[in-house]
């Protein structure tokens, strides 16, 4: 029972299941620059490049062919257009986690450097505080 104990333990702490929730928020995140990247960001730049799509980019190093028993072997590419945009989506990703963990950074500071109110005085403090101030009268 103590293994299973320090497993629960473990998978529970708040550090593992932040980060579970980031990992699950990034994965969603990376679909959504590869999209503005394909669909947005990549169709201006090819007709500005004269109508490339970069997706197609691509050396063939062997074409695709036939076996005599008729088998299709497929081409052998590098297909560098996709490559291209990978790179694309990775900085794109990486700007924007940037961008984020400089902001929360600043609202750190900002929480840092506010100087905090000192704790209100108690209720004994109060009354002691009455008492000095009639004994010096």
């Amino acid at each position: 029972m103590g293994m299973l104990q320090e497993f629960k333990d473990f998978a529970m702490k708040g550090n593992v299941v932040d980060m579970a929730v980031g990992v699950i928020i990034g994965g969603a995140f990376g679909k959504i620059v590869s999209s503005l990247v394909a669909d947005v960001i990549m169709p201006p730049i090819g007709v500005v490049l004269g109508g490339v799509d970069f997706s197609d980019l691509a050396v063939t190093i062997q074409a695709a062919s036939k076996t005599a028993e008729g088998t299709v072997i497929p081409a052998v590419v590098i297909s560098y257009g996709k490559f291209i945009q990978t790179v694309i989506d990775f900085t794109i990703v990486a700007a924007a986690i940037f961008l984020m963990i400089k902001i929360l950074s600043s609202f750190k500071k900002k929480e840092e450097a506010a100087p905090e109110a000192p704790p209100a005085p108690s209720n004994e403090e109060v009354l002691l505080a009455e008492i000095r101030d009639l004994l010096k009268k």
